[in-house]
């Protein structure tokens, strides 16, 4: 029986993002579902019908249901390979997967995900810069000792997933990276799965002004890619 996997937004659901990019980079089978945030009554009565804690993304598998984007990669390497094959990648992966899981609490409230929005900052508060610096000296750092193209060696795996809706937010606010981040940065970016998921995100019809105004309160407006009116 194929997975469904629930999810929120395109245009701003990181988390859903991060499960939805493993599962179609390592071709694994899935019906997907969408759920649209409401901004006027929330979520919970909808989201509560198919997640216990009422969040995207959630993974449905033949009764078994399982929620929060780490949990969901874990259950997946079970039959998959989420992981490097080699044990210092996927010590690392792992690693790094829970620190961006439980932390850069200054770039996703300052720089939240929008990808039919492009911002340009030019005064990086100092905390973001904290959380840029460590976000390339990881990705670097997976670079070099795992020899690259992904952070975790030869393959696309879930520490590419993680960073993927992080670099998303770097691209769409013209963030700072070193040259060897921003090339990878670059090549994860333009990746079939991910460039699909932006495409659809930007044709989504549905807005939450509250999100739109975060994003544009952080800069200089430079493309809104959404069709019609703005």
């Amino acid at each position: 029986m194929v997975l469904t996997l629930h999810i929120g937004n395109k245009n701003y659901s990181s988390w859903s993002l991060r499960v939805w990019l493993l599962m179609r980079e390592l071709g694994i089978p899935f019906n997907e579902v969408l759920h649209t945030f409401d901004v006027i009554s929330g979520n919970e009565t909808e989201f509560k019908t198919f997640a216990p804690n009422a969040r995207v993304p959630c993974l449905h598998d033949q009764g078994q249901v399982v929620w929060d984007s780490l949990a969901i990669f874990e259950y997946l390497a079970e039959s998959w390979p989420v992981w490097p094959n080699q044990s210092g990648a996927r010590s690392y992966s792992r690693s790094v997967c829970a620190e961006i899981h439980s932390g850069f609490e200054a770039i996703r409230s300052q720089c939240p995900m929008n990808c039919a929005l492009e911002i340009r900052v030019d005064d990086v508060p100092i905390e973001v810069e904290r959380d840029l610096r460590r976000l390339d000296d990881m990705i670097v750092a997976g670079l070099t000792t795992f020899g690259g193209p992904f952070v975790g060696g030869g393959v696309f795996s879930g520490i590419d997933a993680f960073l993927a809706p992080m670099l998303l937010r770097v691209s769409g606010y013209h963030l700072p990276l070193s040259n060897a981040a921003r090339d990878y940065q670059t090549m994860l970016l333009a990746r079939s799965e991910l460039t699909q998921w932006v495409n659809e995100a930007r044709k989504e019809p549905w807005r939450e002004p509250s999100e739109d105004q975060a994003t544009l309160a952080r800069g200089e407006l430079v493309n809104d890619f959404r069709p019609g009116p703005h």
